[in-house]
């Protein structure tokens, strides 16, 4: 049996972020679901005002069937990143629940990151037979998207003492390695907010995140127990790191 050639291995990676980021929406409304769940138990109120909240999830919900089955994809990823960017700013203004600094960083960042993924797909790029020119435009403002989450991954590595003690104590090589990554973060960020060598800044950052996801997000017991982050808020937060990974892999592959 012959090895799949180049080209088949770089589709089957694209269509594995496709189906990744298509997904998405449900994992989020889940996961939304059993955070207001675990809410509940201690009498606090959701992000969302309840009328408005099941409105949002049955769009998302809606949003992910159409991009899963991939009827109109390109629609529905348009619609689903318009849905989230309402979502995020609902949960923002309405002021319901007190977050620290640093964790509002890592939480509208990352929703700001699958808004730039659900870009990236409407505009085409990570369809097997593109019948359609892509959309340069939307994949440029999705690329800076991702470009902006990158530098508040940089701000929260160098100023957020709640996620440097999660890189110092969860990786080799102390301070040496998260200022390596600092640096790393900040040249790829560069490169999505340019345009420039996009598919290259991808490819790296395909490898690096996944460790990031396996090291530093996985370590539930860390976030939950020692910076007392809800378990289910951090089971999104997981999910939206994974569904940038599926934008990466599209751009790393198709980009």
């Amino acid at each position: 049996m012959a090895a799949p050639s180049r080209r088949e291995v770089l589709r089957l990676l694209s269509q594995l972020g496709a189906f990744i980021l298509t997904r998405f929406g449900f994992w989020n409304c889940f996961s939304m679901l059993m955070l207001f769940a675990e809410r509940a138990d201690v009498k606090r109120k959701p992000d969302i005002q309840v009328p408005y909240l099941y409105i949002d999830m049955g769009a998302a919900v809606l949003c992910a069937s159409f991009m899963s089955f991939g009827v109109k994809r390109r629609w529905f990823a348009l619609f689903a990143a318009v849905q989230l960017a309402f979502s995020t700013y609902m949960s923002y203004v309405g002021g319901h629940v007190h977050y620290g600094d640093w964790l509002k960083v890592r939480m509208y960042s990352r929703a700001m990151a699958v808004i730039g993924g659900f870009l990236v797909l409407a505009s085409g790029a990570g369809e097997v037979y593109r019948q359609k020119p892509r959309t340069r435009s939307l994949q440029s403002t999705g690329q800076v998207f991702l470009g902006i989450y990158l530098i508040c991954l940089v701000y929260s590595l160098q100023h957020s003492q709640e996620d440097r003690l999660a890189y110092l104590d969860h990786i080799p090589g102390g301070e040496v390695t998260v200022q390596l990554l600092v640096v790393v973060f900040g040249v790829l960020a560069l490169s999505f907010l340019s345009g420039y060598y996009v598919q290259l800044a991808s490819q790296i950052l395909a490898i690096i995140l996944p460790l990031v996801i396996l090291f530093i997000d996985g370590n539930v017991g860390h976030w939950h127990h020692t910076r007392r982050v809800e378990f289910w808020n951090q089971m999104k937060l997981i999910g939206q790191n994974v569904a940038i990974f599926g934008t990466v892999l599209i751009l790393a592959t198709d980009g």
